[in-house]
């Protein structure tokens, strides 16, 4: 288009041209003979009055002539009129093409650009674009659309990457009470439940792994249908301590490996008491399964905060993977053959933080080596 606009306007500049240089040589032509004649006729005329002494009629004949000689050049100046028309003319064309080349053109040969840059995918290219030229509502409207198909695009991958992760956190969860289940059903093959009382028990504890596999399921049910974002909270409050030694107790499963320190605090918390069991199960499951030892759970409190420790006597955290350990997916260097979906520490700071809290991963290396997971959560004063 730009191209075609400069050949239209360098056409009619030099029909200008044409025209004007034509009415030029037509103005400048010779006189013609019988009209030197005729002024030569006049002259005569004049000098004989003169003689005559008839100055009167004289002088009339001389200001006639000197009238019509003044008149003469305007038949002359009608070609530098016409030249300084077409001068005018040729710039007032150029004036406007460059007007059309600034506001149409040019504008129109970004929006092209642009859309072909749009076309390959590339949407984080931004347009620059001004409302006050013809094409500046249809630029902005161009351009709001395209960052509305990035917002979207990006919401959906984040979406994507959510879903993900919590049908990968709800599996994870799943697989804890049914290790829980297991390790009670072997221990009921065993015959570990030698009384009564222990084996009913191991049955109420059983039913009560169902139902967290049955409320786990529901959870993945749930975010099927409304496409959840995050796990929802329940919270509640509780006393701390009961708490502890019930979930302790079930993870037992007939063994001795975990240890509640006494202490004399009791600490009320308001958070969801299912959540709070899941931090428990996989932080002592993590250590029977890296670090092979027995677990020592223990509580201190400050002034806004009550703390839970989980202490092992494992190989603890490699120091290169301590800055990544609780990220989605991420497993350390040192968990060997280990089955793991490298959920577990994740899962663990995500509830602690939406409790209001933190997690702290120590690495002792000094004196009776081990990790320790200290897990911080606000309580009710």
């Amino acid at each position: 288009m730009k191209g075609r606009v400069i050949r239209i306007t360098v056409v009619f500049s030099l029909l200008l041209v044409a025209v004007t240089g034509i009415l030029a040589l037509s103005s400048r032509k010779s006189t013609p003979q019988n009209e030197r004649s005729e002024q030569l006729l006049q002259l005569n005329e004049i000098s004989q009055l003169i003689d005559q002494g008839k100055y009167d009629l004289a002088k009339q004949k001389t200001d006639a002539y000197a009238d019509r000689l003044r008149s003469k050049p305007v038949e002359d100046s009608v070609g530098i009129n016409g030249i300084v028309m077409c001068t005018l003319t040729i710039l007032f064309m150029a004036m406007v093409f460059f007007y059309v080349y600034l506001n149409i053109l040019r504008p129109f040969d970004k929006m092209k650009n642009y859309a072909s840059e749009i076309a390959k995918g590339n949407l984080d290219l931004p347009l620059n674009y001004e409302k006050s030229d013809y094409f500046g509502a249809f630029t902005w409207a161009f351009d709001s659309m395209r960052k509305e198909i990035t917002r979207s695009r990006t919401a959906e991958r984040e979406a994507i990457e959510n879903n993900k992760t919590v049908i990968a956190t709800l599996s994870h969860d799943i697989k804890t009470p049914i290790a829980s289940i297991r390790a009670y059903a072997e221990g009921l093959e065993a015959n570990l439940d030698t009384t009564p009382e222990r084996r009913s028990r191991y049955l109420e504890v059983l039913i009560r792994k169902c139902d967290e596999v049955t409320a786990l399921t529901n959870d993945l049910f749930l975010h099927s249908l409304s496409n959840l974002n995050m796990l929802q909270m329940q919270p509640e409050e509780f006393l701390l301590v009961p708490f502890l030694k019930q979930s302790i107790s079930e993870i037992l499963a007939g063994y001795e490996d975990v240890v509640l320190k006494e202490t004399d605090i009791s600490p009320v918390i308001y958070a969801d008491r299912k959540r709070i069991n899941q931090i428990v199960e996989n932080l002592i499951n993590n250590s029977r399964k890296y670090a092979k030892t027995n677990v020592t759970v223990s509580l201190t409190q400050t002034d806004d905060m009550v703390s839970i420790h989980f202490r092992d006597k494992g190989p603890g955290i490699p120091d290169e993977d301590m800055p990544f350990i609780t990220d989605k997916f991420y497993r350390g260097k040192n968990t060997g053959t280990e089955n793991g979906s490298g959920l577990g520490l994740y899962i663990v700071k995500y509830i602690a933080e939406r409790s209001g809290g933190s997690i702290e991963l120590i690495n002792h290396t000094s004196g009776e080596k081990g990790l320790e997971a200290v897990v911080h959560l606000p309580f009710k004063k």
